[in-house]
């Protein structure tokens, strides 16, 4: 359970104090006492802008930003530059995960112009709020050539003096430019026959020519995880695999299981406390960038969990385990709501004021040493640690020093080899690696801790909800001899169900109003003034539909359907297909984007074409046909990026095939819900690895259910009627509008569903 306490910034608080001290977002309240007199995003700002005939200057970062906490440190600590800033400008600070539209519009502003972006964002707006210049990380003073933060704002506040119309009128051309790119419209109701499957491929060629075989992953460093890339090699390795393509499919999944192994073994992965960090600066994983985002760790876990249930090999299903039980452990708050991030950053010892990146993960060998006595040597065998520190694998790692003489953990060595050498049983040497991570865990426990960002964002809690739900019933299948070592607990795995539905519960009372059902976005001492944006929606709607294919009551499934009315009503472009990223309901915010690229985080329009598939076949009739003909009509939106682009849209990739698709598989379980029966035919259901699968189970007992069933998708409720036994659960698997003879027992389900589809 996090319980960790609030931290603002390091200025005394009784010299100043400006409005964030009033808002709730932890990146703003570790800028309330700058010297600089910020103001959150609202009228406010605006209003006193246009009174005093200013220009504003909009400062955009986040709690865990490294980059951010820097610039706050050399520019908005500085009482000149607070001068300059209060004197010539109207300054705002806006914390992109709170209000993620705001950040786009902006973002996008400066990507367009200078090619480029990242945050701290710094961009100077006219008093109307349109873009003027812009750019990211400033240094305070000119350095090698580059302009300082001083120079820039003496150089903005001489160009809106003298040269305001032309300033003006280039932000207004900008807009207008931004706004006609940014709206696609889709020239026909459906993609042309053979883009999906051409983009599909097309895809997996591109990222099997960046794939490094050397140290896993796609592209050079700094690499970053995205499991969208890995989501689109295993779906397209399957579709080679039912194709018999057998020998390529194999070389498709091989990387996969490759990169995931070297992320593992690499410093990216945090082996003392478990769960991943940001990226890797360097091209074998090893020294990261040490943040611990939510979207990486639930997106990840269930990439961890495809290995798994294709290689059954139990590597990939305690990879998951080490994250879930991460996150339950650290980052689980009061209420069971999933909280965002942890920074890089922190102090090396107890009162130090000034923060180093990584400190709290990093080990000395003389420290490693005094903890662990007599395993000490095994265990620095094992993770590389070496008494100057072991930073030293590529010239990228450390640069420019900071981690002389420490030592970030990394797996080089072959396990077998190293249990030989210190000559014991591969079990035992395992076993005492544990007992080392566990006394390290608790040294570096007693360590000034990294800053927690505690804000509740409903995207990802809805992308944690699906990791969840889905390890519940995968788990399952790990052999009943596997051993848990430190940080794993080996909990039952239908403890990660209660999980995600304590997660769930948490946004459905306290971020979603039952009238207008409508979400809001975030939540931190109370729920955020910004509304639900596409991705809250979209992100969501899936972990909900996982939750009830998982395991979860009915009721997951009613609300996904709510939810997904709602999302229709406030985004869909009924006319030209797909969805914005707002409701378009906020004239502050000046651009109304239709997002496409899967990135760090798969895009809304993404995952709902993959979400309004998936209801389509749990559904008949109009609806049904409703659901298929938005999911067809978003992904024509975007024909020209499968076509052109696919490598930036992996997950619209499979989407699009999915979509060409009539049914996929669905499964059909008929039975009481409380009985261990049932669980296991559940899991039975989720064995083996299809993401083109719907699984719908009915309890007939339960007259409520029923009644949803018959109003959504009759002939299923008909069915479910007909195969009814108060002592069995039953099991039925439907392919192309057939469905299979009923069976009775989890084995025989998974023979059926282990067949390949018939072409």
């Amino acid at each position: 359970m996090a319980e960790r306490p609030s931290e603002g910034n390091t200025s005394n608080p009784s010299t100043h104090t400006n409005r964030l001290a009033a808002e709730h977002s932890p990146y703003l309240l570790q800028h309330a006492h700058n010297p600089v007199d910020w103001y959150p995003w609202g009228e406010e700002a605006f209003a006193e802008a246009r009174r005093r005939d200013v220009p504003i200057f909009l400062s955009i970062g986040y709690s865990t930003c490294h980059w951010c906490h820097v610039m706050e440190v050399e520019s908005f600590e500085d009482e000149g530059v607070a001068k300059l800033l209060n004197d010539w400008f109207v300054s705002i600070k806006v914390d992109r995960e709170e209000r993620p539209d705001v950040d786009k519009v902006y973002m996008t502003f400066v990507q367009a112009l200078y090619g480029g972006g990242g945050w701290p964002l710094s961009v100077f707006l006219s008093p109307d709020l349109k873009p003027l210049m812009g750019g990211t990380y400033f240094p305070p003073d000119d350095k090698y050539g580059r302009p300082g933060f001083k120079t820039i704002l003496r150089k903005v506040k001489d160009a809106w003096d003298n040269k305001r119309e032309m300033l003006t009128q280039s932000g207004n051309f900008a807009i207008e430019q931004l706004s006609e790119a940014l709206s696609a419209t889709a020239s026909s109701n459906t993609l042309q026959d053979g883009v999906p499957q051409n983009a599909l491929r097309l895809c997996a060629e591109q990222l099997s020519q960046s794939y490094d075989s050397r140290y896993g992953g796609f592209g050079s460093a700094p690499k970053f995880p995205r499991p969208v890339e890995i989501q689109l090699m295993l779906y397209y390795s399957k579709n080679l695999d039912n194709s018999g393509k057998i020998s390529k499919a194999k070389e498709t999944q091989a990387m996969v299981m490759f990169s995931l192994q070297c992320m593992a073994k690499g410093g990216i992965h945090d082996h003392v406390g478990g769960g991943f960090h940001r990226y890797s600066v360097d091209e074998r994983w090893h020294v990261p960038h040490f943040e611990k985002m939510l979207y990486d760790q639930g997106q990840l876990a269930s990439v961890y969990l495809d290995a798994f249930t294709i290689s059954n090999d139990v590597f990939y299903a305690c990879l998951c385990r080490d994250i879930l039980d991460y996150l339950r452990r650290d980052m689980i708050g009061g209420e069971g709501e999933i909280l965002s991030a942890e920074d890089a950053d922190s102090a090396e010892n107890e009162g130090d004021k000034l923060k180093k990146e990584g400190a709290f993960y990093i080990w000395a060998s003389k420290e490693v040493d005094d903890i662990l006595g007599e395993h000490a040597s095994l265990f620095k065998d094992h993770y590389y640690i070496k008494p100057l520190g072991n930073c030293d694998l590529s010239r990228k790692s450390d640069p420019h020093n900071e981690f002389k003489g420490k030592n970030v953990l990394i797996e080089l060595n072959d396990i077998l080899a190293l249990a030989s050498k210190y000559d014991m049983p591969v079990e035992k040497y395992l076993e005492i690696l544990g007992e080392c991570r566990r006394k390290l865990f608790e040294v570096r426990s007693r360590r000034p801790r990294p800053h927690l960002d505690d804000k509740v964002i409903v995207s990802w809690n809805g992308l944690a909800i699906s990791a969840f739900a889905r390890a519940s019933k995968i788990l399952k299948h790990e052999s009943p001899s596997t051993r848990y070592n430190f940080p794993l607990t080996g909990c039952d795995p239908k403890e990660y169900l209660e999980v995600a539905e304590k997660a769930a519960s948490f946004i459905r009372r306290h971020l979603y109003d039952e009238q207008t059902c409508r979400l809001q976005h975030s939540y931190r001492n109370g729920p955020s003034k910004a509304p639900g944006f596409l991705d809250d929606y979209a992100f969501l709607i899936s972990g909900l539909l996982d939750l009830y294919q998982y395991g979860g009551r009915t009721n997951w499934l009613v609300w996904a359907t709510e939810l997904q009315n709602t999302q229709d009503e406030l985004f869909l472009d009924r006319i030209g297909g797909g969805y914005f990223n707002t409701t378009g309901e906020d004239p502050s915010v000046l651009l109304r984007v239709k997002e496409d690229h899967d990135g760090a985080e798969p895009s809304g329009n993404s995952v709902s074409a993959i979400n309004l598939i998936r209801l389509a076949s749990m559904t008949s009739g109009n609806k049904s046909n409703r659901y298929r003909q938005n999911a067809e009509h978003l992904l024509a939106v975007f024909e020209g990026r499968l076509k052109d682009m696919a490598m930036a849209v992996p997950l619209m990739c499979c989407a699009a095939d999915m979509c060409s698709l009539p049914h996929g598989t669905q499964v059909v379980l008929v039975g009481r819900r409380s009985s261990k029966e049932f669980d296991d035919m559940l899991a039975a259901a989720h064995a083996s690895f299809d993401p083109n699968r719907n699984v719908m189970h009915i309890d007939p007992s339960d007259h409520e259910e029923m009644k949803v069933w018959e109003q959504n998708y009759s002939s299923i409720a008909e069915m479910a009627k007909k195969n009814f036994s108060a002592d069995k659960v039953v099991g039925l698997v439907c392919q192309n509008f057939t469905c299979s003879p009923p069976v009775t027992d989890p084995r025989s389900l998974e023979t059926l569903l282990s067949k390949k589809p018939a072409s």
